[in-house]
């Protein structure tokens, strides 16, 4: 791959919490870009700040309500695979990782990015997405609810 600039992003980890402090993630089946379940992330537009992408993202990609956002020091960048003709002249992605609390209800689903999601458990999640950064995110989120 030739030379490029990285594409400013976030990830959110969506999470929501049961009667009884069982805690479940929201994990998307991604059939854009490629196939594979993930959790929500994507860009950040011009002069939107990053705390505000991540909410209109975990919105956009689940329909959910969503509460309060938590920002997590852990950033990182990885390259694409190859080159998408939606995101000429970008190489790869720089991301900052966010929890989103969100109440259980009626999953909308961005049906361009995504054809399936699942709430899962943390040992599900953890064994179902597929690249590192995003195992370790979910690794951060798990330990800070988990203290919470």
């Amino acid at each position: 791959m030739k030379r490029g600039k990285y594409r400013r992003a976030v990830f959110v980890v969506i999470y929501t919490r049961d009667r009884n402090g069982k805690i479940e993630y929201l994990i998307l089946r991604r059939k854009h870009h490629w196939i594979g379940w993930e959790f929500s992330k994507g860009g950040i537009k011009p002069l939107e700040l990053k705390r505000w992408t991540a909410r209109r993202e975990a919105g956009e990609e689940s329909g959910l309500k969503i509460g309060k956002i938590k920002r997590f020091r852990y950033q990182g960048k990885y390259k694409y695979s190859k080159e998408f003709s939606d995101r000429k002249g970008f190489i790869g992605q720089t991301f900052t990782l966010f929890a989103a609390e969100a109440k259980k209800g009626k999953v909308k689903l961005d049906r361009k990015e995504h054809s399936g999601f699942r709430w899962m458990s943390f040992r599900q999640a953890l064994r179902s997405v597929k690249f590192q950064n995003q195992k370790k995110s979910l690794r951060i989120v798990d330990r800070w609810l988990e203290k919470k």
